[in-house]
């Protein structure tokens, strides 16, 4: 039986965030984002800590791109920090933060690796956020001239363009849950940032497409969609649980992106919450631009069931009072995620069929695990085996999909490097390459060694 292998015209790589590795907060310009406001309040994130220098990456840009061209990555996928861009989130742009991308840029395109450019993940400018952040449509239209100034400065070198990064995290983690910034807890404020986060992505779009003149330019969004499961196949209870809690966490996003519309079922389930006024006319039809990739991040599964009646003020789904989160037997990665390799064969199945006329690409997919660093024969190593089997069987059933006739383009693992896990501080680790943040000293680890092979042979092998 042969190995599976990387299609032609298939994209690897790996994928990072920027306030999750860049550090440099308060240089060249740069002005403050919700989580620089947020990591900084006490007892908001593990032992309290920030990402004011994270894994250093705005210092060590080129020593860190050598790594991806070493890696033999197809593409990075990488954000771009609105608040370097325009500090203030409207008015002024800070040439400085551009200078620092096109140099990222044009490192990439030296080193024969294809720039992903994503455009927002999760680091709004505070300045945007004191005026009401996501619940405002101002912070749409922000989001547009945002968009311009980055595809004016990049756009001839960078082909491929994500608006927005698991925009379900912004909305419901950031203003339903409030344990991810900018930590507010409401309902109402939640549904809300789920429509201006989707209105933005239209007003991205459209920005980007004014000033893009390439013809081979392509553009995308990322969500984390969920890979939902009944506890009980048989049960129209259970079916009605994974319906609501699919349209909460997917179709709330991909409807109106994909096909200009709001789920009614959507509507009807939170009604007690909002009479969802804040669409207005028009709305709709400027999220539904046309794109030609949906990136989707994966990591495990959920398994749902109907339960009695609960209070889902705090939680990530707004409205589910009558769903049961059913816990999920191990093994677990660190961040108490179910392995399930299946689930993203299953999640690409339920994309494709849903939105047939649009490709596909896992724009993140990766596993923490508690790794350690040993020396052998004078050498750095980390042996995180867990790490490796995870990033093997999740990317075999990928491209089992794929083989199946499911158009997927590509995947990224995430992530390139350790870096600032969010609230959850500096203790999970994701990277194919370590980070000591005392030295910052990076450490290829055995996943990453296994990533190079795989990129040297382009196809899967036993690690």
């Amino acid at each position: 039986m042969s190995e599976p292998s990387l299609p032609d015209g298939f994209l690897f790589g790996a994928a990072t965030a920027a306030y999750q590795i860049e550090g440099a907060v308060t240089e060249d310009g740069r002005g403050p984002s919700i989580w620089d406001t947020f990591s900084h309040m006490p007892g908001k994130t593990a032992n309290g800590e920030t990402g004011d220098v994270a894994a250093d990456h705005y210092h060590r840009l080129d020593a860190d791109l050598d790594l991806v061209a070493g890696l033999g990555l197809d593409a990075y996928r990488f954000s771009i920090a609105w608040p370097r861009i325009i500090p203030a989130g409207t008015g002024e742009i800070n040439p400085k933060g551009l200078d620092f991308y096109e140099r990222l840029v044009d490192g990439l395109l030296a080193r024969g690796v294809e720039p992903v450019a994503t455009l927002y993940h999760w680091d709004l400018p505070q300045a945007l956020e004191d005026r009401g952040g996501w619940r405002s449509r101002e912070t749409s239209a922000a989001f547009g001239p945002y968009a311009e100034a980055v595809g004016r400065r990049l756009g001839d070198r960078v082909k491929m363009w994500t608006t927005l990064n698991e925009p379900f995290c912004s909305a419901y983690v950031g203003y339903a849950e409030g344990r991810h910034a900018p930590g507010i807890v409401s309902e109402e404020a939640s549904l809300q940032a789920v429509h201006h986060l989707n209105l933005a992505h239209g007003h991205g779009i459209a920005a980007l497409r004014s000033v893009v003149t390439r013809p081979d330019v392509s553009y995308s969004v990322t969500n984390n969609l969920a890979a939902l499961y009944p506890e009980d196949a048989s049960s129209p209870e259970d079916l009605d649980a994974v319906r609501q809690i699919e349209a909460l966490q997917n179709r709330a996003f991909t409807e109106p992106q994909l096909r200009g519309v709001l789920p009614e079922d959507l509507v009807k389930d939170t009604a007690h919450i909002t009479d969802w006024s804040f669409v207005r006319p028009g709305d709709l039809e400027r999220i539904h631009q046309p794109i030609d990739v949906l990136g989707i991040n994966y990591y495990t599964t959920g398994i749902v069931a109907r339960g009695p009646e609960r209070d889902t003020v705090g939680t990530v789904f707004p409205g589910a009072r009558f769903v049961r989160e059913v816990p999920q037997p191990g093994p677990h990665t660190e961040m108490g995620w179910h392995l399930a390799p299946w689930g993203i064969y299953d999640l690409l199945a339920w994309a494709h069929e849903r939105y047939p006329d649009v490709d596909l690409m896992i724009t993140e997919n990766g596993a923490a695990f508690a790794d350690e660093v040993v020396v052998e024969d004078g050498a750095r190593r980390v042996h995180d085996t867990a790490r490796l089997d995870y990033l093997r069987s999740h990317l075999s059933e990928a491209l089992r999909a794929q083989a199946d006739g499911i158009p997927l383009t590509g995947y990224f693992a995430w992530s390139l490097m350790d870096n600032y896990e969010w609230a959850r501080g500096y203790a999970k680790r994701f990277g194919l390459i370590h980070v000591d943040f005392e030295t910052q000293e990076r450490t290829l680890k055995d996943s990453g060694r296994w990533v190079a092979e795989l990129t040297a042979r382009r196809a899967l092998t036993a690690g």
